[in-house]
């Protein structure tokens, strides 16, 4: 088996569990975590925090179906990163993106509202970003297999 094979069944491996919707939902909701390990500026947060965020897409089971719209949305996301479009869901993840480096910047800083700021507007571009994937997921997904 090529590395080429091997990434991608370790993608649609991860991909299966992570598209449970308590899977995509705790990894969203526990985003301002990230922050703790910067703020704090204590290695054993940092250790705790990866763990988490590593073990998240792993620990729940495979979803019962596709119906769910987080479970849409990462197996959109899936199918999306396969096809690298260069389109509007490009743009809303490379912002928010730069608001988590912004949010990162400011707990380095100390600097609680911005912090909090950047992480409310990454949190919410991520949301917008996932509406981008369940759409992606539902072009490409015949209506019977979801």
């Amino acid at each position: 088996m090529g590395s080429t094979s091997s990434i991608a069944h370790l993608r649609r491996a991860v991909f299966a569990r992570h598209s449970n919707a308590w899977s995509a939902w705790t990894r969203w909701a526990t985003t301002p975590l990230v922050l703790v390990p910067v703020w704090t500026r204590r290695w054993p947060h940092a250790a705790v925090v990866a763990a988490w965020f590593a073990l998240n897409p792993v620990v729940f089971p495979k979803p019962a179906d596709q119906r769910a719209w987080a479970t849409r949305a990462m197996l959109g996301e899936e199918l999306w990163i396969v096809d690298r479009p260069k389109d509007v869901a490009l743009a809303i993840n490379a912002i928010a993106t730069g608001a988590g480096v912004v949010a990162l910047v400011a707990a380095r800083r100390r600097n609680l509202w911005i912090a909090s700021a950047a992480t409310a507007a990454q949190m919410l571009l991520l949301l917008l970003y996932w509406e981008r994937m369940a759409r992606y997921f539902d072009a490409r997904s015949p209506a019977e297999e979801r």
